[in-house]
């Protein structure tokens, strides 16, 4: 795969109604659906990776974060979730994102956000195919 070592993760999840999943993780478990439903977990997750990420380039290249706020924006075409005939994905179509940093001094935040462009492990997934493989046991 690649010159580093990979880190494993393993997510389960069980049914709690139609509309909700008991998520476990290694670290503990949360309610699909509950307070969100999975599309806004998945924005909450891209929001959440960048902010992490652009904790990390920021302390790499000296520079001290002093707010971030993101936002980000897309649209879901629900006919086919629903069982209808739509040529859109049933996925969200295109992401928009939007970060608004303060630092406390000058910093290159053009490099700062190609850093963390490259670097944001869920924008990544989320930008580029991934293989998913759902099997029936």
């Amino acid at each position: 795969m690649g010159d580093s070592e990979l880190t494993h993760y393993e997510v389960s999840a069980s049914r709690v109604s139609p509309h909700r999943s008991r998520v476990t993780t290694e670290d503990g478990e949360f309610v699909v659906g509950h307070d969100v439903n999975p599309v806004e977990y998945l924005l909450g997750s891209v929001l959440g990776c960048l902010n992490s990420t652009g904790t990390m380039v920021a302390r790499d290249m000296d520079i001290d974060v002093v707010s971030l706020e993101a936002t980000v924006e897309g649209d879901v075409n629900y006919a086919r979730y629903l069982g209808k005939d739509s040529e859109d994905r049933p996925g969200l179509q295109e992401l928009d994102v939007s970060l608004s940093v303060e630092t406390a001094g000058d910093a290159d935040l053009d490099a700062w956000l190609s850093a963390v462009k490259d670097r944001c492990p869920v924008t990544d997934n989320v930008g580029h195919e991934t293989g998913l493989n759902v099997t029936l046991d």
